[in-house]
Order: structure tokens, then sequence, then C-alpha cells
């Protein structure tokens, strides 16, 4: 099952510094994305793309809300079986990922 975990952030750069690296690291068996909802804070989309080229970056032209961010972050991320949509402030646990996915493999 192909997985993505999916972010949404508006100018919270300073969470994504804290708990991007943690969800990278703790979600080997998934894509991670960012999906940055018009931020006006500077440096935002040059940081993912140089700390983290793994990450998918979807960068929206304007703040679309919390539910509109998101739909139009997920519209433009194809291919994926499953989304896991993440606050930017969380901190994940090892192994966290592969009990909900299992849950959707059956």
């Amino acid at each position: 099952m192909r997985t993505a975990v999916v972010l949404l952030n508006y100018n919270g750069l300073h969470w994504l510094r804290s708990f991007l690296p943690l969800v990278v690291e703790r979600s080997p068996e998934a894509d991670v994305a960012v999906i940055d909802n018009g931020s006006t804070e500077p440096g935002t989309l040059e940081w993912l793309k140089s700390e983290h080229p793994s990450v998918t970056v979807i960068a929206l032209e304007r703040n679309l809300g919390y539910a509109g961010g998101y739909q139009e972050g997920l519209r433009q991320l194809e291919g994926y079986d499953l989304a896991v949509l993440m606050n930017t402030d969380i901190e994940p646990l090892e192994g966290w990922l592969a009990p909900l996915t299992a849950r959707f493999a059956k």
C-alpha cells in the first residue's frame, strides 16, 4: 500500500525544523509531503528543498484554510493508496505508522 504522510504548513518553519526530521526518520515505509498553505514567512520553501530533498513540497499560492489547504494539496498529490494527515507540531514515536497502515490493508 503506497502511503504518504502529509503535513499542512502555514508560517510554521519553527515547527518543521523541530519535528519534520523525526517524521521522515520514523516513517520509513511512507513518502512524506508538506503542503505549504501560502506561507508568508521567508525561507520555508528554501529550507525544505535544501534540508529535506526527499520530501515532496506542494506550494499553494495563498492560504486556503485548514480544510481547503489539505483538499487542494491532496488533489495535487497523486498515486497514493493512503494519505495520513499530520499536524506539523507532532513528534511521532518509533513504529507509529505500521499499525495504522495495517488496519487499512485488511
